[in-house]
C-alpha cells in the first residue's frame, strides 16, 4: 500500500531536517525513514522542528528509543535549539480477495527444511515478542502429525464452538488453534495427504480470529502437502526460515527457501537456532554445530539473516513447561533477542510493495 509523500514547511530549517534524515538509516527499517514513507508531517519554524513517524511494524518497546536517537540527531546536524518526535504505529490490511482471512491481516509462515531445529519454539516466542510490542497476534499449529502449540503455550482442553465457528484457546495473549486442542496428547495422527490438507484448512478458515494483526503459522518440517495447500489456498503475507548452522540442516533449509520461492511466497529471511551454546559452569562460548552458516546461506541466495539464537537450557525449559522466555523472563536477553527478530520481520512486511502471495500461485514440481 503506498504511503503519502513528505509533507513539508519549506525552509532552511526544513531543508536541514530533510536532509539530516535521509542520511539516518533506522536499524530495524534497514533503511532512512523518509523512503520506508514512515514520515508523516515534517515542520520547522523558528530554530523548532517537530516530527511526527508513523511506523507500519508495531513498536510498543522500540517507539522511545526511536525518538530519542532522532531528537539528538536533529539537534546535531540541524541549527535546531528544540526537536519534538511523535512515533506511533499502524499495521495495514492488505487487499481483501477471495483467500483473506476474516479477522486477520498477515500470515507469517514459520518453516523449517527438517525437524529438531527449534522451530516450533522459536515460532511460539516470535509470536510473543510480536504481541509485546503491540500488536495481535495468533497461533495455527499446522505441524499436524507433532502439534506442540498446546503443550509450548499452556494450553489445554477443547476449544468452544459458538455459531458453526471454533473460538481460538488463549494462552499468554496469543489466540490459538492446534489439531492437539481435538486429539489427545499421545495419540498420532495417521492420516493421508487430502485428510490432512482439508484439516488444515478446516483449522484455518473456521477459526473465529479475532482481529489479528499477525497470525504466526507453524509449518511442519519438510515440503509436502501442507506446505502446498499452505501455497495454494492460504494468503501468505511471507516465510521465515529456521535452520541451525550445522551444514545438514542448512541443507535441507535451503529446499525450503527455494519451496517458497517457486509459489511465489516472499522469503523475509533466514534465523539461526542453536547458533551458540554458552557453558552455564564457566562463560564459556562454543559454536558446537557450526559457524556462520545462515549468514553464508542468505548471501548466497539474496536473503537476510535476520538473528542468532543460542543454545539455552531457558529456552528449553520455557517451551516444555509453557512459560516461553518471552513470558517468564520478558526482559531478559534472551527475550530481547526474539523481540529485535520480531521487529525486523514485521517491518519487512511493512516494507513490501505488493503481496504476491494474497495470488494463487501455479505449483511446479521439477
Amino acid at each position: 500500500m503506498s504511503k503519502p509523500a513528505l509533507k513539508t514547511v519549506v525552509n532552511e530549517l526544513a531543508v536541514q531536517a530533510e536532509l539530516a534524515l535521509a542520511a539516518w538509516v533506522d536499524p530495524v527499517l534497514g533503511t532512512d525513514l523518509i523512503s520506508a514513507g514512515a514520515i508523516r508531517k515534517l515542520e520547522a519554524f523558528t530554530y523548532r522542528i517537530y516530527l511526527d513517524i508513523e511506523l507500519g511494524f508495531p513498536a510498543q518497546g522500540y517507539r522511545d528509543q526511536l525518538a530519542q536517537t532522532l531528537e539528538a540527531h536533529l539537534l546535531k546536524h540541524t541549527q535546531a535549539l528544540a526537536v519534538e518526535v511523535n512515533v506511533s504505529w499502524r499495521i495495514e490490511r492488505p487487499p481483501q480477495t477471495s483467500q483473506s482471512v476474516p479477522g486477520v491481516k498477515h500470515l507469517i509462515a514459520v518453516a523449517s527444511g527438517k525437524g529438531g531445529v527449534g522451530k516450533s519454539t522459536t515460532a511460539t516466542n516470535l509470536a510473543l515478542a510480536l504481541a509485546a510490542d503491540g500488536a495481535r497476534v495468533g497461533m495455527l499449529d499446522a505441524d499436524l502429525y507433532g502439534p506442540s502449540q498446546p503443550r509450548m503455550l499452556g494450553l489445554a482442553g477443547l476449544p468452544e464452538v459458538a455459531e458453526g465457528r471454533m473460538q481460538p484457546m488463549v494462552g499468554h495473549d496469543i489466540q490459538t488453534m492446534s489439531i492437539g486442542f481435538l486429539i489427545e496428547e499421545e495419540s498420532p495422527v495417521i492420516w493421508r495427504g487430502p485428510m490432512i490438507t482439508q484439516a488444515l484448512s478446516r483449522l484455518l478458515n473456521e477459526t473465529d480470529w479475532q482481529e489479528l494483526d499477525y497470525l504466526i503459522i507453524d509449518m511442519p518440517p519438510g515440503t509436502g502437502d501442507i506446505h502446498l495447500t499452505m501455497a495454494q489456498r492460504m494468503p501468505v503475507s511471507g516465510a521465515v526460515i529456521v535452520t541451525t548452522p550445522q551444514d545438514i540442516a542448512l541443507l535441507d533449509a535451503r529446499k525450503g527457501l527455494k519451496m517458497f520461492e517457486k509459489v511465489n511466497i516472499p522469503v523475509l529471511g533466514i534465523i539461526e537456532n542453536m547458533s551458540t551454546h554458552i557453558c552455564s559452569q564457566c562463560g564459556h562460548e562454543e559454536h558446537i554445530f557450526g559457524a556462520g552458516g545462515a549468514q553464508r546461506m542468505a548471501e548466497q541466495y539474496g536473503s537476510e539473516l535476520l538473528g542468532e539464537l543460542p543454545l539455552d537450557i531457558h529456552i528449553r525449559l520455557g517451551a516444555d513447561e509453557g512459560r516461553p522466555v518471552l513470558a517468564s523472563d520478558p526482559q531478559g536477553t534472551l527475550a530481547q533477542m526474539y523481540v529485535n527478530i520480531a521487529r525486523r520481520i514485521g517491518a519487512k512486511l511493512a516494507n513490501q510493495a505488493t503481496r504476491t502471495a494474497s495470488l494463487s500461485p501455479t505449483i511446479l514440481i521439477d
